[in-house]
């Protein structure tokens, strides 16, 4: 994919402000759709829209093709009259989001939508629901009843169910889905709404020039539909529990490095069915996405494989991905490369040949420069084909970064910005825009010039992130044209655009 020189920002729809304890695909989405195109940004960058299971987390999913019921607008429901009038979410509060009341709120609003639905739904949406359900069913069957089966269990992991239905025993799976067939539906009907809804979003974004920057987890969550639907897929003992899980070694996040514990493909089994999986995943999401980032992209090439039971991720080795023969399948399968290869960490010659094999843009992130003037993620070394990043949803805030900085890291950062970092966060956003890298973007606290405690993700820490939330009013036209004069002046506005107004930040 040919990428133009652009702009964008990083915001997962469940940052979004609003009454309904989390963000959702309703009208702050599309509010935030107009701040892109006013400012002169042309990608809405997002994490991975999957249903969030363990820690909430989006790169723990229940399922690589599903969406998250979570981000469902109860105000679009109600628009369609599959929803009575409804008070705020329990406990919401401004500025983050309280898993612990909006689940179970958010599923017994979906529930009451989806009994009326059925008792009140036209004839067409009926049948459209009907289409959804033949046109998805290769993932859809499997996860709807992966999803009923697990609210059977009381939540547990599908390693820890009955030994008939952990290992499919197709008299099983249909005793199942008859005696659970009501809630079989009730997540099928989740998953027709949130394609509807997102649909209609991604829709808006393009009508006013906005494309989607979605994000591919390389790794899917040990409780998922998928591993349970295709454990021969996935390095797994026979009770269905990872015999050796993902990682990386010891790095800038963690001195013990990180224990992400996905478990890993057999590769050859994926070889021997063409690749099939990967190749419906990734038409699968780009339903969803018009761009992707390929996460951990150096774990095609080769991944830290960790013996399961480890306490740390320090003592695994680099075992071989499929490297070059599943790109190639791909692209025979879908033409264009529309993806992003996520190429920071411990990045071998083989990585960088990998990704260069395929025109893949690589990632820099400024946060990682200022330490001396060689270093490759200085404005001045990239190459063109990049995408520059201020941070990534797991670094800290630029201002927080900057704020507990070292002395010789802040000194060399103030001397290549010719800055004295009183605006940091917009110091780094100039220095992306401005450099000759086709993609810039920033996370929409860096646009705010938030600090630490607007952080997403702390990498390692084993409870409480992804919860952060815009405050209403944030997207002022204000800050629209400070973000559209960066645009303007450094070529980066998708749409036309004129000189602004607002004085240079100082």
């Amino acid at each position: 994919m040919k990428l133009e020189r652009a702009s964008g920002i990083l915001l997962h729809p469940s940052s979004l402000p609003g009454g309904m304890g989390i963000g959702d695909l309703g009208g702050e989405a599309r509010r935030f759709v107009d701040f892109l195109q006013a400012s002169g940004c042309g990608w809405w960058q997002l994490l991975p829209l999957g249903p969030t299971g363990f820690d909430n987390s989006p790169y723990q999913s229940f399922s690589a093709f599903a969406g998250n019921p979570y981000l469902i607008s109860p105000e679009i429901l109600r628009e369609r009259g599959w929803l009575p009038e409804m008070a705020p979410a329990p406990g919401a509060r401004e500025g983050s989001v309280d898993f612990s009341t909006l689940i179970p709120w958010k599923s017994a609003l979906l529930d009451a939508a989806f009994e009326r639905f059925r008792s009140v739904a036209a004839p067409a949406d009926r049948r459209e629901l009907e289409e959804f359900r033949a046109r998805e069913q290769s993932w859809l069957d499997d996860l709807s009843l992966f999803m009923a089966l697990k609210e059977a269990q009381q939540g547990a992991r599908w390693d820890e169910w009955p030994n008939e239905v952990r290992h499919r025993e197709p008299a099983a799976l249909e005793r199942s889905r008859s005696r659970l067939g009501g809630s079989v539906e009730k997540h099928a009907f989740r998953q027709f709404v949130f394609f509807q809804q997102w649909e209609a979003l991604k829709g808006y974004a393009a009508e006013h020039g906005v494309g989607i920057f979605g994000d591919v987890p390389i790794f899917v969550a040990s409780d998922s539909a998928d591993v349970w639907a295709h454990p021969d897929l996935f390095l797994l003992d026979e009770s269905g529990t990872p015999s050796a899980i993902s990682g990386v070694p010891p790095d800038y996040f963690s001195k013990t490095g990180q224990l992400w514990g996905n478990p890993l493909y057999r590769w050859e089994a994926h070889a021997a069915q063409d690749f099939a999986w990967w190749k419906a995943r990734l038409r699968s999401t780009l339903r969803l996405a018009d761009l992707a980032r390929l996460d951990h992209f150096r774990g095609f090439a080769a991944a830290w494989e960790i013996p399961a039971g480890s306490p740390t991720a320090q003592n695994g080795s680099w075992v071989p991905g499929p490297g070059a023969a599943l790109f190639e399948r791909i692209q025979e399968e879908l033409g264009d490369l529309p993806f992003v290869a996520e190429d920071l960490g411990v990045i071998t010659a083989d990585v960088e040949a990998l990704r260069d094999r395929f025109s893949l843009p690589g990632m820099r992130v400024l946060q990682f420069a200022f330490t001396d003037p060689e270093n490759p993620f200085l404005p001045h070394a990239y190459p063109c084909h990049c995408v520059v990043y201020t941070g990534t949803h797991d670094n800290d805030t630029t201002r927080g970064w900057f704020g507990t900085a070292g002395k010789d890291e802040k000194s060399f950062c103030r001397r290549y910005l010719g800055r004295d970092g009183s605006d940091i966060a917009w110091d780094l956003i100039r220095a992306a825009w401005a450099s000759c890298a086709v993609l810039a973007l920033a996370p929409m606290q860096d646009i705010l010039d938030l600090d630490s405690g607007s952080r997403m993700n702390l990498p390692g820490r084993p409870s409480g992130s992804w919860s952060w939330r815009m405050q209403p009013g944030s997207l002022s036209p204000a800050l629209a044209e400070r973000l559209g004069e960066m645009n303007y002046v450094y070529q980066r506005s998708r749409a036309a655009a004129t000189p602004s107004r607002v004085a240079p930040a100082s």
